[in-house]
């Protein structure tokens, strides 16, 4: 008895049960069935080339998948394909679909990468486009980069989201849309199933208080990049310890205590020799006590920041004394930025609350100039001792990367100075 179902013309007879032998002959136009009860059959073409089909049933409809080519595909392996593809379908798995999953998950900073460009595509404004980025390399990498996306569950998206939700709300829900649209596109691509752990409605609102719920804290007023040249010429007009602190500050993104607290002792300059090979002149490093962290942050010095402070005193003790040789207050710097403030005809004031800008204001608008010239994230994080990023990172980063950090904070200064503007050095 032979078997031999023609999409067309009809080749010559074979038998039932294919073979090796047989597959090897020249074979007439036609389809040919395997008896192995998967509905796998060889397909030969006018040409004479052959290819692996398979006919199945799912979801009450007749499926039809391509297996390859023979003899690339031996008859073995079509088999042992065939009948993996039959068990799916038994066990209420769509073969099509699930045979045109990538073989390996790519992790959710890989999806980023892939699905970045359709979704940039759509925005026209340069700042909404940096942004997308940097909210997710801020907030979203240092969590979940890593992570296979089919492993992300709602759970670190919630332990992701938790601790900004209530003091940086706008921010925080960005955020969450902007990862319920990458994982969107894993799902499309079929490199994880559905639902997305980022949705909000019915899966993230069972977890986390509506927007409207929240309180927002308020952030410290910052100065606007706009005005950041314009004060800077001001403050220079100053005279005075406490204007030599707040330039400092400036200059290096820092917290008022970080500056205040400075000792010469701190101050480690280079021979001539490494400050020339370097390109800075030496690393100030703040003791671990006087920092947020409670880690020792070392800083590059520029030639910049060292004419600032070489004539502020004795050079012994603290940088900048007080009028009674202790500690500059808190109060004097920001005292200084008050009256900035309200001598100048147009102010200089937060964009968003529109209040008056204050000293640790100021690091928030180093921050966006990094931002909107498109300047490394690492080191500026790093120059803010901010802790971000995985374990691995962490490691990484041990060298401080303080000779890019150092052209960083010249880069800084020289828009400061109005020798560069907003666009990318």
């Amino acid at each position: 008895m032979f078997l031999q179902i023609c999409g067309g013309e009809c080749g010559g007879e074979m038998p039932k049960r294919l073979t090796a032998q047989a597959l090897n002959q020249e074979m007439k136009p036609g389809r040919y069935y395997d008896d192995s009860g998967t509905g796998l059959h060889i397909y030969v073409r006018k040409s004479g080339s052959k290819s692996w089909s398979q006919k199945i049933r799912f979801g009450g409809k007749q499926l039809e998948l391509g297996l390859g080519n023979y003899p690339m595909i031996s008859l073995a392996e079509a088999r042992r394909i065939a009948a993996e593809n039959k068990a799916l379908a038994q066990r209420g798995i769509n073969p099509k679909l699930e045979r045109v999953k990538p073989k390996t998950i790519p992790s959710f900073k890989e999806v980023v990468e892939m699905a970045l460009p359709s979704i940039l595509d759509e925005l026209k404004n340069t700042k909404h486009r940096a942004q997308w980025r940097t909210t997710l390399e801020t907030y979203a990498l240092p969590f979940i980069g890593s992570m296979p996306v089919n492993e992300i569950s709602v759970n670190e998206i919630h332990v992701l989201l938790q601790p900004i939700w209530k003091n940086k709300t706008e921010t925080a829900s960005r955020l969450r849309g902007r990862i319920e649209r990458v994982l969107d596109y894993a799902i499309v691509k079929g490199m994880m199933s559905p639902p997305n752990p980022a949705a909000w409605q019915g899966n993230l609102s069972a977890l986390l208080p509506q927007k409207s719920k929240v309180k927002t804290k308020r952030n410290h007023p910052a100065l606007q990049l706009k005005d950041a040249q314009r004060w800077w010429a001001e403050l220079k007009e100053r005279d005075g310890t406490g204007a030599k602190a707040l330039m400092l500050l400036t200059m290096t993104a820092s917290r008022s205590g970080e500056i205040r607290g400075m000792r010469w002792e701190e101050v480690h300059l280079f021979e001539k020799t490494e400050a020339k090979k370097r390109g800075y002149l030496g690393i100030w490093t703040r003791p671990a006590e006087r920092m947020k962290a409670k880690r020792e942050h070392r800083v590059p010095i520029t030639s910049a920041m060292y004419e600032l402070i070489s004539d502020t005193n004795d050079q012994s003790g603290l940088v900048f004394k007080s009028g009674n040789l202790t500690t500059l207050s808190d109060m004097t710097l920001s005292a200084l930025m008050k009256r900035m403030h309200a001598s100048d005809a147009h102010g200089f004031v937060d964009q968003g609350s529109v209040l008056p800008a204050v000293p640790h204001g100021l690091r928030s608008t180093f921050r966006d100039w990094v931002a909107e010239t498109g300047q490394s994230r690492e080191a500026a994080e790093l120059q803010l001792a901010h802790k971000f990023g995985s374990e691995v990172e962490h490691a990484y980063y041990r060298t401080d990367l303080l000779d890019e950090r150092a052209k960083l904070l010249s880069k800084w200064h020289y828009f400061l100075e109005g020798k560069i503007g907003n666009e990318h050095p």
